[in-house]
């Protein structure tokens, strides 16, 4: 393993700022959203917590934006300031015998990701190609292929908004769960940078994931080396338009829209009566043990099971479901917020009336709801 850099120098305090109409359609992966009040761009961490305790001091509406990639913004914008992170800097440390990285919040993941790869060090390859920004991992708790970031997260640092303090937050205090934290939905915090502990050798987490293995020629559990395992990943993810290409409509989404339902041990066979009911008795039904006794069902095996299949509503429309993967909802090029949240509780209430399981929305949803 080698070494990488720190954080910059220290810039002016200010960051730049853009008076007027500002698009957030610009800075969002779904390419919607109507314009800023203000927009002003943070590229040091000084800048980043000067511009939301300015806010703050004058009440003024606040949206702390990073890559776009998890939020769905209102046609009518957003009448305050957006803060957009664009912080940057890493540093490898050793402790315990394990490499601990430390990550600003405006570093792209995946350039993150990148990085472990190639330094040799385990642990975050099957996070490969998820876009956006490192500060909103621990937010959202991110997970893909059998990892979630709550399994190597050692700690942020948080601009507490209340008392205008940074202090640092260790990962069992941050309320960890299936995509989401205490930090999500709640405006009390900001996260600067993040810390993550790596595993040394070339070598990638275990494999859990069934599709992944496959793909691996492995068998669960099996570890490759970290470079195979990322490869392997984005190949995955680029058959079901997850890795963003500005050429390919099915990318311009906001990920996977709803997250995988959990369902009570109580309500489970009921739940599991109505789903044998619709598809028959011979087909199996994808579920998962989930923290608290709950099951995780497969939202994307649902929603097309509910008749929603990929594409759908088909040729013409501003909005769709991606031709690749029916957990994606898609702008294919002219749409409005409005459409995608039409066809987002068009496909929600289909799932219900079927299955009696209630998908919820997995971005956050800026001044519109479903």
């Amino acid at each position: 393993m080698s070494g990488a850099g720190g954080t910059r120098g220290a810039p002016p305090p200010s960051g730049a700022r853009t008076p007027g109409e500002h698009p957030l359609a610009d800075h969002t992966t779904l390419r919607l959203g109507g314009p800023a009040a203000e927009f002003v761009v943070a590229e040091h961490p000084d800048q980043l917590t000067e511009a939301v305790r300015e806010s703050d001091a004058a009440g003024q509406r606040l949206l702390v934006l990073g890559g776009g990639s998890n939020v769905v913004v209102a046609d009518s914008g957003f009448d305050g300031r957006v803060v957009h992170v664009a912080t940057t800097g890493r540093r490898y440390d050793i402790v315990d015998g394990f490499v601990q990285l430390t990550v600003e919040a405006g570093e792209d993941w995946d350039d993150v990701v990148a990085d472990t790869v190639h330094q040799g060090l385990g642990n975050l390859e099957c996070l490969s190609g998820i876009p956006g920004r490192t500060g909103a991992t621990p937010v959202q708790n991110v997970g893909a292929y059998g990892v979630e970031i709550s399994e190597m997260l050692v700690s942020v640092d948080l601009l507490d908004r209340r008392t205008g303090r940074i202090r640092t937050v260790l990962a069992e205090d941050l309320g960890l769960v299936y995509r989401g934290s205490v930090l999500k939905h709640s405006d009390e915090a900001v996260v600067l940078r993040a810390r993550y502990l790596l595993r040394d050798g070339g070598e990638s987490a275990p494999i859990r994931y069934a599709e992944l293995a496959r793909a691996l020629d492995v068998q669960p559990g099996d570890r490759v080396d970290v470079d195979s395992a990322r490869q392997a990943v984005l190949e995955l993810r680029r058959a079901k338009g997850m890795v963003l290409d500005p050429a390919d409509h099915d990318t311009w989404s906001a990920g996977s829209f709803f997250t995988n339902p959990l369902v009570e041990p109580e309500d489970l066979p009921g739940v599991l009566e109505l789903i044998t009911a619709k598809v028959g008795p011979d087909e199996r039904i994808p579920q998962y043990p989930a923290e608290q006794g709950r099951t995780k069902l497969s939202a994307a095996w649902l929603i097309e099971r509910a008749g929603f299949g990929k594409g759908h509503p088909g040729d013409g429309a501003r909005v769709a479901l991606s031709s690749k993967h029916t957990l994606a909802l898609t702008n294919r090029g002219s749409a409005s917020t409005a459409d995608l949240l039409e066809l987002a509780r068009e496909v929600r209430e289909g799932v219900r009336a079927a299955f009696g399981v209630s998908l919820a929305p997995e971005p956050v949803l800026v001044d519109c709801s479903l």
